[in-house]
């Protein structure tokens, strides 16, 4: 029995305990539905008296503050807003409003429903009245960067930052706004602590790449650029931009990479949709890809005409696309443009025996082949001079060409470019054995050069 009885009075205890615990979990869940009930209940009572009161006096001050801070406080925001606008209206010379609270309050919620003039009305009067607080200077400032005026958006979010120095939209639009101020270096420090309050806050990533870029840290500014290309909102503008400067950077596959994966989103903006196609088209051209370049070329002319210099490129590769030999004229490789002055020297007259002897290229500008030619009635050492760069011929290189001619004792001379002669040149050469071949003349020997070669090939065989 001695050895139960401590048992008893374990076991007894513990329900005692037991006890006590439910019944304060039942007083305290009683008191939470208690002070909720309560809570509706003031609301209730709140809304019903000052209903009453504006109903003998539509203008009742205490009335309209406790409607308006019941209706701000459930986020009502348009009927908070007609609260406090009729607030203002009685504050002037009312000792019972407190004018700061009604503006505040009256900006603030014109700020939720996007009436931008509203909200500045009612921000900037009650930041007259008061300038230590964070959401009239906060708010403010974010109005004043919608407005662009960067430096007044500024002065308020660094004081809104200074009261409440871990708030992420102050720090957002501190940091943009100095950005746009070119001041980069210093936007930085701002937005990479607004990211690691917000990390979701893609628009900030990609301001601070824009940072980076502008304080000439390109690898972090690719990097950062390169986590945002998949994503739907700024995907298409970090595409853009990153190929811009892997463009600018000499890396055109990658850049081409990056323009061809923008072109992928969708809902592109137009002038992001448009600087994607000529960035990309440009990328092409300098591949010497005109086949994928000129239909977006096109696409650009016929939907913003006039853009950039698309109707010029149009016009200069427009015939190289259709011609495949005036773009190797023009663009290709230094050997492949030699091969095709060959092959023009070697069918430039007609049943010729033609040795080529030498062939000396002038950087990127000019190829001179030098032949020795046997016709039926006629045997010479011809120099030929093919000329890339487009536009105008002058007078100084075609004497040049005259003077290397004398050099290798040349009994004639052929001088083709892809432009004109200039009206000096042609007056040069009258007196002269040099012949003048302009773009005109080119483009028909470059059409027919393949099936005279071809000709020739097959004649040798016979």
């Amino acid at each position: 029995m001695d050895s139960i009885l401590p048992i008893l009075l374990a076991v007894i205890g513990l329900a005692g305990v037991v006890l006590i615990a439910m019944l304060i979990f039942g007083r305290n869940r009683g008191d939470l539905s208690a002070g909720h009930g309560k809570r509706m209940k003031g609301r209730d009572a709140i809304i019903k008296e000052s209903t009453k009161r504006l109903n003998q006096n539509p203008r009742d001050p205490q009335a309209l503050k406790a409607m308006g801070d019941i209706y701000y406080e459930e986020e009502n925001w348009a009927d908070a807003l007609k609260a406090y606008e009729t607030l203002i209206e009685v504050a002037g010379g009312n000792n019972k409003v407190d004018e700061f609270k009604a503006n505040m309050g009256y900006g603030l919620a014109a700020s939720k429903l996007n009436m931008q003039n509203e909200a500045y009305r009612g921000l900037s009067t009650a930041r007259a009245l008061r300038q230590d607080n964070f959401e009239v200077n906060c708010t403010l400032g974010y109005l004043e960067f919608q407005r662009k005026n960067y430096e007044k958006a500024i002065q308020l979010l660094e004081q809104a930052h200074k009261i409440n120095p871990e708030s992420p939209i102050a720090l957002r639009y501190l940091g943009h706004a100095l950005f746009r101020l070119k001041k980069a270096k210093e936007a930085m420090v701002y937005i990479r602590k607004a990211i690691d309050l917000a990390p979701d806050d893609k628009e900030s990533l990609y301001t601070l790449a824009e940072c980076y870029y502008e304080a000439n840290q390109i690898d972090q500014a690719l990097r950062l650029f390169g986590h945002l290309r998949a994503d739907p909102n700024m995907g298409p503008s970090a595409c853009l931009l990153s190929g811009t400067i892997k463009t600018e950077t000499h890396q055109i596959d990658s850049a081409i990479q990056d323009f061809e994966l923008g072109l992928r989103h969708q809902n592109i903006k137009a002038d992001i949709l448009v600087d994607l196609r000529y960035r990309l088209a440009r990328a092409y051209l300098s591949k010497n890809d005109i086949g994928k370049a000129m239909p977006l070329l096109q696409m650009i002319q016929a939907d913003t005409p006039g853009y950039k210099d698309v109707a010029v490129l149009i016009a200069k590769y427009q015939e190289m696309n259709a011609n495949r030999n005036l773009q190797i004229y023009l663009m290709a490789p230094s050997a492949d443009f030699v091969a095709l002055c060959r092959k023009i020297v070697m069918t430039y007259f007609p049943k010729a025996k033609v040795k080529v002897t030498n062939i000396q290229v002038n950087k990127n500008d000019w190829a001179d082949i030098q032949a020795e030619v046997d016709t039926p009635k006629w045997s010479d050492l011809i120099m030929f001079r093919f000329i890339r760069t487009p536009g105008s011929i002058g007078e100084l290189i075609v004497r040049d060409f005259h003077s290397h001619l004398k050099e290798v004792k040349a009994g004639k001379g052929v001088c083709i470019t892809v432009g004109s002669f200039s009206e000096e040149a042609k007056r040069y050469t009258e007196a002269r054995l040099i012949d003048l071949i302009e773009k005109e003349k080119l483009s028909v020997m470059l059409n027919t050069v393949d099936a005279k070669a071809a000709a020739v090939g097959a004649s040798k065989k016979g």
